[in-house]
């Protein structure tokens, strides 16, 4: 439900800005503070920071694949910061992937919208903000993976539940085997 409610969300969002874009920005940019930041324009037919144009329909296709991987790993997992991570990287990709998909000029070919302007940083949308938010959240997700892993290698109870670990003083083995059941035990051993 989670991963759901995440990418409906950024999609819902994305769209929406999208549209508020293409309408309200048609006559010009939108200045917030000073020249530095705003609303612009921009139909990007390429990928992040515009790379690879003329390669929509390969970045299409790329972002479906990438889009059904999402799906299976976020349904096998139950980490929430996994969850929530990939599934902001998978609502920003199927945001993305809509321009591509329905935009002009045509199926798989469509340029990606794009109107948040910071300096003279690349314009980007709400679903690139997933994007990086999720692959933010992911490397943080596999540092501290990492770290427990190796926590793990150095200290073996590091990773056991406190509560499971045994009795220290109870004798375990043969030589556990002591006072009157020793004797009824038929595998028990005489000295």
């Amino acid at each position: 439900m989670l991963a759901t409610s995440i990418v409906v969300g950024v999609l819902v969002l994305d769209q929406l800005s999208k549209v508020w874009a293409v309408r309200e920005l048609a006559d010009g940019p939108i200045v917030l503070v000073g020249s530095d930041i705003g609303f612009r324009l921009a139909r990007n037919t390429g990928s992040a920071f515009s790379l690879f144009r003329g390669f929509t329909p390969l970045l299409a296709l790329l972002a479906i694949v990438v889009a059904v991987i999402l799906v299976r790993t976020v349904r096998r997992t139950d980490d929430t910061m996994l969850v929530v991570a990939l599934s902001l990287l998978l609502g920003g990709a199927l945001g993305n992937l809509g321009d591509r998909v329905f935009r002009a000029p045509g199926f798989l070919r469509g340029g990606v919208v794009d109107f948040i302007g910071v300096s003279s940083f690349p314009t980007f949308n709400v679903a690139d903000s997933a994007v990086t938010i999720g692959a933010v959240l992911l490397a943080i997700w596999a540092i501290r993976a990492d770290m427990r892993e190796r926590r793990a290698e150095t200290d073996p109870s590091a990773g056991t539940d406190p509560s499971a670990k045994t009795d220290p003083s109870a004798k375990t083995g043969p030589s556990a085997k002591t006072g009157p059941s020793a004797k009824t035990d038929p595998s028990a051993k005489e000295a």
